[in-house]
């Protein structure tokens, strides 16, 4: 049985087209099998551009709601089909797409990719052997960055075979990916940081708060991409709530907007007390 696509993109039915596009975007880097070693690498890859090339198209994801898969099953007649195939490396890939009466000409619009090979052109320089276009090896090297200069983007020198070149890291790129600048590809290492924890575009922190701050609310101060912000934490706050700041998370290295940056409350429970303090938490009978 074939798997849902909104689950294989870890989105809902009420996504937006734009939560879609940023799902396929991030699961597409994340499982290309260029990047991605494990033995399923392959099969997942092709899975989440067949759940993306239907639930970004309207009308295929409208006939998907209402019909399931069985809206896509070529034996029910009247379906067209589109085919991208690309190999002469290790990987030979061959991406089919079947849709109700949309015929050879359908518009695919793979993530602001023309297809799904182009994600690997884009972000991994157009080498190595899954798109087999490349017809000499390009030379790779590595770069470490801190964790800020990867969100806000940074210039670098740096120096290739004795020769001194400046570069500019475009704001946003992630660990791992690579970067094609003319004649080299560079690889990106991030430094993990130890404030700020990401996951796609989005980043999280763990803010500890007292107990008496979670039961009767308060503001506090925590520290954001931007600097320190001041929040405020309701009455009665249960430990590990989160606070969500739309928009404040990290520039998409592509320009599609930016992920949310999120407050995980942690409350504190005090090791020790004096008798007094006790007695005032037993009148309380909390």
């Amino acid at each position: 049985m074939k798997k849902d696509y909104y689950e294989i993109l870890g989105i809902t039915k009420g996504s937006t087209a734009a939560d879609i596009k940023s799902a396929y975007r991030k699961k597409a880097l994340e499982w290309h099998p260029d990047r991605n070693k494990s033995a399923d690498a392959e099969e997942k890859f092709k899975e989440i551009n067949e759940a993306y090339e239907i639930l970004s198209n309207d009308q295929k994801r409208s006939a998907y709601d209402q019909y399931g898969h069985a809206a896509f099953d070529p034996s029910a007649g009247g379906f067209g089909n589109h085919t991208y195939t690309q190999g002469s490396g290790p990987f030979t890939f061959t991406w089919n797409s079947n849709g109700p009466n949309f015929g050879q000409n359908a518009d695919f619009d793979f993530g602001g990719f023309s297809n799904p090979f182009d994600i690997f052109e884009q972000f991994f320089g157009g080498g190595g052997g899954f798109g087999g276009r490349q017809t000499r090896q390009i030379p790779t090297y590595r770069i470490v960055v801190e964790f800020m200069e990867a969100v806000n983007g940074v210039e670098k020198e740096i120096s290739l075979d004795g020769n001194k070149k400046k570069i500019k890291i475009p704001a946003g790129v992630d660990d791992g990916q690579r970067i094609k600048y003319g004649d080299f590809i560079l690889y990106i290492d991030v430094k993990p940081d130890l404030t700020f924890k990401r996951d796609g575009n989005d980043v999280y922190i763990s803010q500890e708060i007292t107990f008496a701050q979670a039961a009767l609310g308060d503001e506090i101060s925590i520290q954001t991409l931007e600097g320190p912000l001041s929040i405020r934490v309701r009455p009665g706050t249960q430990s590990h709530t989160l606070i969500r700041l739309k928009a404040k998370g990290i520039k998409d290295v592509n320009g599609y907007g930016r992920g949310d940056f999120y407050i995980r409350l942690l409350i504190t429970v005090p090791t020790r007390l004096s008798a007094a303090q006790k007695e005032l938490l037993r009148q309380l009978n909390l």
